[in-house]
């Protein structure tokens, strides 16, 4: 996963913001500095108390009345995504539907957690565990789902006890700083804050009072922040090259369901395919097949534009770089202003080495590269040959072999015949260079708790006043 550009480090702002779309200034957005950022983290400390002390059915009252209340202005978070992200209204309203579903879920998993065994453990004593918050939780969140990040990482956070202080990325501070409004009128005031600005305003956050991190971009910046968290929990999602290994018995509709996957959010997703692998015998077809199925997936009817000028150059680049000796375009929609937008066509890149740029690296756009495997222990090498290891699929109707290379596969999230998706109730992480830690699902909450093991000897009366 990339991140956007960032002013120069001794930036005041205002920060100018970009349409996506047009290339053109939609706005402006606050930077903030040392005063924003301690202000926000000890509003931060100060409201941990009362709301770590609430029962966990009293969080979940406030965390529904703050899904009540996305649900309410729905319209107007995901008009705040589409400035943000040019993203179209089909996938706009579904993503704010979905962060509606995570506060939700959270509220209602806070209440049923599971705990480690307790009860008669040791001989005359009285044991059990506290899942106590970690405190403040620092939240920094990439451009690609400004929202729906988000609430991956503030949704459990809260459900735990926690307040939290979030930097949205620097061209999407839109929804995020509407979530925090909401958050002040359903949570309380200092629960939930946003404090936008740069990269030099992730650094301050990161290295301020907080408790924990949580951060989701690129490899090269969770480095940095883990390097500047020190011993504080980190928790990183570092983005994702995806294969999917495509068999000769796929099913028919495997083609079309890889290039809608690839192009959603014209392919700014962690998880979205990346690497189709292939065997020998199928090879041909199966190029032949993402053609047609990426030919008919137009920027700006069925996808949005990338996000920002640094992100569209390093994907030229990256597709400039290549090797392959097919390279294959879409077109963009009529309508589509492609000297000023950030527009890229979905793209196939066929017949190119295994260690060319585009298959190492996440090009993170509307791309697909398709590598050929004389077998399915050749195809299994391929897939797990990058240091990246979050996310792949498997497409086949034989459900042994299917199954066999599901298991075999280095990644945290595996599709069988489908890929992307996810619901709130199934955990999402990664492995190697992709990171650590675990999103999604009651496992989370412990991402944001520690223990504390309480022992009590028994056989002689404890004083209660």
């Amino acid at each position: 996963m990339t991140t956007a550009a960032t002013g120069p480090n001794d930036a005041t702002g205002p920060t100018e913001l970009t349409d996506p779309r047009t290339g053109r200034t939609r706005g402006t957005a606050p930077l903030s500095r040392e005063r924003e950022v301690s202000a926000a983290v000890a509003a931060a400390r100060a409201a941990l108390p009362g709301w770590s002390g609430l029962t966990p059915k009293d969080r979940a009252r406030r965390l529904e009345r703050l899904a009540a209340l996305i649900e309410e202005h729905a319209e107007q978070y995901a008009a705040r995504e589409r400035s943000g992200t040019g993203k179209p209204d089909s996938e706009t309203a579904g993503e704010v539907e979905q962060v509606a579903d995570l506060f939700r879920f959270y509220a209602t998993a806070a209440r049923a957690r599971t705990a480690p065994a307790s009860g008669h453990l040791v001989a005359g004593h009285e044991s059990w565990v506290r899942w106590e918050p970690i405190g403040v939780v620092g939240v920094i969140v990439p451009w690609n789902y400004p929202l729906l990040m988000a609430a991956w990482r503030c949704a459990p956070a809260l459900a735990a006890g926690n307040t939290v202080v979030a930097k949205p990325a620097e061209t999407t501070p839109d929804s995020l700083g509407l979530l925090a409004e909401h958050a002040a009128r359903a949570l309380g005031e200092g629960v939930l804050q946003s404090v936008p600005g740069d990269r030099r305003t992730g650094r301050l956050l990161v290295e301020s009072a907080v408790d924990m991190v949580a951060f989701t971009g690129s490899g090269r910046a969770g480095a940095d922040v883990a390097a500047r968290a020190g011993t504080r929990r980190v928790s990183l999602e570092l983005g994702g090259n995806a294969p999917a290994i495509v068999l000769p018995d796929a099913p028919a509709d495997t083609c079309a369901a890889l290039a809608a996957a690839a192009t959603y959010n014209a392919g700014q997703s962690c998880a979205a395919p990346a690497r189709v692998i292939t065997l020998a015998e199928n090879y041909e077809a199966t190029v032949a097949g993402l053609a047609r199925a990426l030919g008919s997936r137009l920027a700006g009817r069925d996808f949005g534009p990338l996000n920002n000028p640094d992100q569209a150059a390093r994907y030229d680049r990256l597709v400039a770089s290549s090797a392959a000796k097919r390279n294959l375009a879409a077109e963009l929609a009529p309508d589509v202003d492609g000297e000023r937008g950030h527009w890229r066509p979905a793209r196939l890149l066929a017949d190119l080495p295994h260690d060319d740029p585009a298959v190492t690296e996440e090009v993170f756009g509307p791309l697909l590269t398709v590598q050929r495997a004389e077998d399915e222990e050749a195809a299994l090498a391929l897939a797990n040959s990058v240091p990246q290891a979050l996310a792949a699929s498997v497409w086949t109707t034989g459900l042994e072999s299917g199954l066999e290379l599901v298991a075999r596969l280095n990644a945290g999230e595996v599709w069988l015949n489908c890929h992307l998706v996810q619901t709130a109730e199934l955990p999402h992480g990664g492995r190697g260079t992709s990171g650590h830690g675990t999103d999604l699902s009651v496992l989370a909450l412990h991402e944001y708790q520690r223990p504390k093991t309480v022992t009590v000897r028994r056989g002689r009366p404890l004083r209660t006043s």
